[in-house]
């Protein structure tokens, strides 16, 4: 006749071990929750990445249409709104031109100008647009 001993130890090692229902249920209500609450600091965070990227491109190219103007006496634009001599040593980086479409302007007055602006388009327009001037004037200035 067995033991009260011997049948506790007997249950003990017929036990499946693992996780129930339960556990595995609050587990992924746990991942659930914070990836609801990090997914949108992430994309914010994507976003303001690719701002950087296209502020930088329009910095430069406003440099390029400085250095320009010094050797030519004129900025380098065409009909179009685009630039001409300038995007061609300064091609648009591939992520800029996925959130931004370039375009550079000239400006009514008599002395030269020009106004360089990246419109965001896609996932991106939530950001807004972004311009600079022969100045240096940076527009939004809250975005720079």
């Amino acid at each position: 006749m067995p033991t009260l001993l011997s049948k506790i130890a007997s249950a003990k090692s017929r036990r499946q071990s693992g996780f129930t229902l339960i556990e595995l249920m609050v587990t992924v209500a746990i991942v659930g929750v914070l990836a609801a609450v990090s997914y949108p600091a992430y994309e914010s965070h994507l976003r303001k990445g690719k701002r950087a990227q296209a502020q930088a491109y329009l910095m430069d190219l406003a440099q390029r249409e400085q250095q320009y103007l010094t050797d030519n006496r004129a900025y380098a634009l065409d009909g179009g709104g685009t630039t001409a001599a300038v995007a061609l040593s300064a091609p648009v980086p591939g992520d800029v031109a996925k959130s931004y479409t370039i375009s550079t302007a000239a400006r009514a007055g008599t002395t030269p100008s020009f106004l360089v602006t990246a419109t965001a388009v896609g996932a991106q327009a939530a950001d807004g647009n972004l311009s600079i001037d022969e100045t240096g004037a940076k527009t939004p200035s809250g975005s720079w």
